[in-house]
């Protein structure tokens, strides 16, 4: 079995090089656009049948090979799929709503510096030499210099396989890389599993006791929403330059942790001979009911994200992993079993009003969510764990 991993190479132009990737990148997305709108209006949104539509006129009024054009119009063919997949999903609301006419009633658009995928024939690699062979609207570029963590660079030297994506994010430059790779020969008879309770004052709780606190995390967070407000506020050109300065700070500093945390939690099932299992929170936004101030904190809770850290890290480890339902977790006693609200005086303790059994109430989420990986896994569940994912 292989696995896919999206790994991030960082680019270090020179500013004459740079501009040329900004001129390409800027070229790829405005034909992407237009094609866009001409499979809107000519409803012409396979590959195909678009390419009759705009392969010579892309190639032509933007000058972009044959390859950059084909990306392009794939690229502009895939953005409707998944449009139409959110529409079909309810992702978008109900047919007949304002959101879902909203999103249906118009062409897609690109931004500029939206990513631009690469094949072999438009990107080589000089792994010695650290630099990148591109292909630019000003011709093909040689000696573009890329860094990177060591570890993931030998990753793509070894695994690279496929295309890449050429993207900008605040003046920075990326090559994103699919690496395919094998996956490690999977646990078939784990001792137990470790049990991870997520949430938001906790972001992970272990039943074997180690508790990642989220308290830093979110203090952080709440001081850059104050923050982004009051730039909002002030709208000056200072405020708006400083604001673009910190964009995706929060989001960067998230991933950092979660990455953190899912190594350890991975690590220690791994040293064990454990497997992992975790809650199925597929939904919880929608079912969850909640006064507005306490909305922004659980749309900010990044679960989802750390949930696929430790499945791909897992896989690659060769960890087993399950999911179990979430239900009663936090109320139902880890000793007796017994499930009651009161269980729950408070947000940190459990006590348990059957047989008095008292716990910190993520910890004892933990053992039930542990309790509930191995019945699943001895009643015959498979392993369950992401194919693809963003290492950084």
């Amino acid at each position: 079995m292989v696995m896919k991993l999206v790994v991030r190479v960082k680019l270090l132009p020179t500013p004459v090089q740079a501009a040329a990737l900004e001129a390409t990148l800027h070229a790829c997305n405005e034909a992407a656009t237009w094609a866009a709108h001409v499979a809107f209006e000519e409803k012409a949104a396979k590959p195909l049948a678009l390419r009759k539509h705009t392969y010579q006129q892309i190639k032509t009024r933007w000058n972009l090979g044959a390859q950059a054009a084909q990306h392009a119009i794939k690229k502009t063919c895939d953005a409707y799929t998944t449009l139409r997949a959110n529409l079909r999903n309810g992702n978008y609301g109900k047919p007949g709503s304002k959101r879902y006419e909203r999103a249906a009633g118009k062409p897609v658009t690109f931004r500029a510096d939206a990513a631009q995928p690469y094949d072999d024939r438009m990107l080589s690699w000089q792994h010695k030499q650290r630099t990148v062979s591109i292909w630019t609207t000003a011709g093909r570029m040689k000696n573009v210099a890329f860094t990177g963590e060591p570890g993931q660079l030998a990753v793509v030297a070894a695994h690279r396989k496929g295309e890449s994506d050429l993207l900008c994010r605040g003046e920075q430059w990326y090559l994103l890389v699919t690496c395919d790779i094998a996956e490690a020969e999977g646990n078939a008879h784990p001792v137990g599993f470790v049990g991870v309770d997520l949430g938001i004052v906790n972001i992970a709780t272990t039943s074997t006791g180690k508790r990642y606190s989220g308290r830093r995390l979110n203090r952080r967070r709440e001081a850059d929403r104050e923050l982004r407000t009051k730039l909002q506020q002030q709208n000056t050109k200072s405020a708006k330059r400083r604001a673009r300065k910190h964009t995706g700070k929060e989001k960067r500093r998230a991933r950092d942790i979660n990455h953190k945390i899912s190594k350890r939690i991975v690590v220690e099932a791994q040293r064990t001979g454990r497997g992992i299992a975790l809650e199925d929170l597929t939904g919880i936004r929608e079912r969850a009911r909640l006064r507005k101030p306490q909305r922004v904190t659980l749309h900010s809770w990044s679960f989802h994200q750390l949930d696929a850290f430790i499945a791909y890290k897992a896989k690659r480890a060769g960890v087993p992993v399950v999911y179990v339902d979430p239900a009663y977790t936090s109320r139902e006693c880890s000793r007796c079993h017994h499930i009651e609200k009161a269980n729950r005086p408070s947000q940190a303790v459990f006590v348990c009003r059957s047989c008095g059994f008292a716990e910190h109430a993520d910890r004892n989420a933990s053992h039930n969510i542990s309790h509930r990986g191995w019945y699943a896994w001895v009643r015959g569940a498979e392993s369950q764990a992401f194919a693809l994912t963003l290492i950084a």
